[in-house]
C-alpha cells in the first residue's frame, strides 16, 4: 500500500511540474491595435459603445491600443457647444481609459471648427481622416467600421 502512495505522489509531482512548465511556455497574447472608423452621425453612440465593449473585453484600460478616427457628419456630434450629454460622458470615459480620438482636419475646416470647439481629448488628423485610417492600417492596426 505504501508503494502505491509513493507512486501517486510522484505522479502528482510530475503532472504538476509539466503543467507549470506548459503554463510558462504559453505565449503572451500581443496587445490589440485597432482603429475604429466613424463617419455617420447616427452611429456615434453605437460606435462609442463598441469601443467600451472592446476595452472591457480586452481586459480593461491599457490592454488594447484603440484609436477612433472621426470625419464627415459624425464630427458634428462632438461639437462642444451642442454635444449630447451621453456622448460627452462616454467619450470622456473612453479617452480616460486610453482610447485616442482623432478628428479629420478636412472635416474640421468644412464645418468651420477648431480643436477647441470639439469635446476635450481630440487630436487633429492633419492629413485627413481617410489618410490617417490608411496610415494606421499600414502600421498594423486592425480596421473596424461598425
Amino acid at each position: 500500500m505504501e508503494r502505491r502512495s509513493i507512486m501517486r505522489a510522484g505522479l502528482a509531482v510530475l503532472v504538476g511540474a509539466l503543467g507549470a512548465e506548459a503554463a510558462q511556455a504559453a505565449p503572451e497574447r500581443p496587445r490589440q491595435r485597432v482603429v475604429y472608423h466613424l463617419a455617420d452621425q447616427d452611429r456615434v453612440l453605437f460606435v462609442l459603445g463598441n469601443i467600451q465593449n472592446h476595452i472591457d473585453g480586452a481586459g480593461g484600460p491599457g490592454q488594447a491600443d484603440i484609436r477612433l478616427v472621426v470625419h464627415g457628419p459624425a464630427l458634428r456630434a462632438f461639437h462642444a457647444i451642442s454635444v449630447d450629454a451621453n456622448i460627452a460622458e462616454l467619450a470622456a470615459r473612453l479617452i480616460k481609459e486610453g482610447a485616442a480620438f482623432e478628428a479629420c482636419a478636412n472635416t474640421m475646416k468644412a464645418q468651420g471648427v477648431k480643436l477647441d470647439d470639439l469635446t476635450d481629448g481630440f487630436i487633429v488628423a492633419e492629413k485627413g481622416g481617410v489618410v490617417r485610417l490608411t496610415e494606421l492600417q499600414q502600421e498594423g492596426y486592425a480596421y473596424l467600421r461598425p
